[in-house]
């Protein structure tokens, strides 16, 4: 241990209380900005979850372009190879095939305008959380042919109720008139009012047939374990697919791309909470700035002595510095690690939202919201407090070097 480093050591303890005091400011600082950042990151977890489940998925496998026309015959043509390169990337947790067209619906009352989807029920459940937000009926069976379930905002509209009849007319893949009568099953609702008031969903199989698919589908909407996995997954899936021969490109859409309006509120709330965050950091930054000045105004006597001996500003500078970081760095780590530890305690308990947890609940929402502790959440609020404070302490530590001996000598 150098002799540098153990008089910065001893010069921190002169004054126990108020060095004690600027290390508990840092680690409070540093404890409840791991601990707001994870819980922001388990917010948008159980956000993202809730609304990716209810139809996007964490990715999606579609024909190049799709996403921007929605071209019935922009087609995934075999959707079973796309299966086998899926089955073998071991971050993908589940998958299901989707097809979608536009039609008409109509009850003998009312016409609206409707998205259908053909989904496999088995493989929908795994993926979507449709299945637990029927709220009128049951959901499809692997049997089911000419039966659907539709959203509650259009089941209102149309003024249908469970085990009613509406005709679906659109056009098909081949250019040709697709036209059914279906009956409902089921009725969901997301709290999603734009889906709920689309969504029409029937068998897959039941789907190319009316509309004329011959075996293809439109989209492979897939889940990972969790938001981390997604890059690995999108990397894989895109060096794979690169392949296979396919008319058009089979592209590989994440969440940010599929529902870009999400992604942009995640970030402007993102942006509001770290402006808080860099105000909370200042108050401590001139918690650090009123340590230092405070120890140059006890210790200019003593200042003054060492430079009559010989000892050069550039060495007290680096003197003042080395008892910041020292501080700052011990600060952090205690911060760091009670920050760790309440929201490891949070993460396996969560936190109850009180009132609105059976509202949460009713749109498939867990009522308790989980922080998401990772080494982004630890890293980003300590670094800013690193970063700034060091700044700070550059102030008091660059004004030893206008003192002169003699001045020095006789300050009281």
């Amino acid at each position: 241990m150098s002799i540098h480093f153990k008089m910065a050591w001893r010069n921190i303890w002169r004054n126990r209380r108020r060095s004690l005091l600027t290390m508990l400011a840092i680690a409070f600082a540093c404890a409840l900005l791991v601990f707001m950042l994870s819980f922001q990151f388990g917010s948008y977890e159980a956000m993202l979850n809730s609304a990716i489940k209810i139809h996007t998925g964490y990715f999606q496998i579609q024909a190049e372009g799709y996403q921007d026309k929605n071209d019935i015959r922009s087609v995934v043509p075999n959707p079973e190879k796309v299966a086998r390169i899926l089955d073998n990337i071991p971050q993908v947790s589940a998958y299901t095939f989707r097809a979608s067209a536009f039609s008409l619906a109509s009850s003998e009352e009312r016409t609206y305008g409707v998205a259908v989807s053909g989904i496999d029920p088995n493989k929908e459940a795994a993926v979507s959380s449709i299945k637990r937000l029927i709220r009128e009926g049951e959901y499809l069976s692997e049997g089911d042919s000419d039966e659907a379930l539709v959203g509650a905002l259009l089941a209102k509209n149309l003024r249908v109720g469970i085990g009613d009849a509406i005709t679906l007319l659109g056009q098909g893949r081949d250019g040709s008139v697709a036209a059914t009568v279906v009956t409902v099953k089921g009725i969901f609702s997301s709290g999603l009012d734009d889906f709920d008031r689309n969504a029409v969903h029937i068998p897959l199989k039941y789907f190319q047939e009316v509309f004329f698919m011959r075996g293809a589908v439109h989209t492979v909407v897939g889940l990972t374990p969790s938001l981390w996995d997604l890059p690995k997954v999108v990397d894989a899936a895109e060096a794979r697919l690169a392949g296979l021969n396919t008319d058009r490109p089979l592209a590989v859409l994440d969440w940010k791309e599929l529902m870009p309006g999400l992604a942009q509120a995640i970030m402007i709330d993102l942006i509001s909470a770290l402006i808080f965050y860099m105000l909370l950091i200042l108050v401590v930054a001139f918690s650090i700035l009123n340590t230092f000045l405070m120890a140059i105004f006890e210790r200019t006597r003593e200042f003054g002595v060492l430079m009559a001996m010989g000892t050069t500003k550039e060495r007290l500078t680096r003197l003042l510095m080395t008892e910041s970081m020292i501080m700052t760095v011990l600060g952090i780590a205690g911060g760091i690690l009670l920050g760790g530890l309440v929201t490891l305690y949070f993460q396996k308990h969560g936190i109850s939202m009180g009132d609105s947890s059976e509202l949460f609940r009713q749109f498939g929402i867990s009522g308790r919201i989980y922080p998401r502790f990772t080494p982004l959440s630890a890293a980003i609020g300590p670094s800013l407090v690193l970063v700034i404070t060091f700044l700070v302490a550059l102030y008091p530590a660059f004004k030893v070097r206008k003192l002169r001996p003699v001045e020095a000598l006789s300050y009281v």
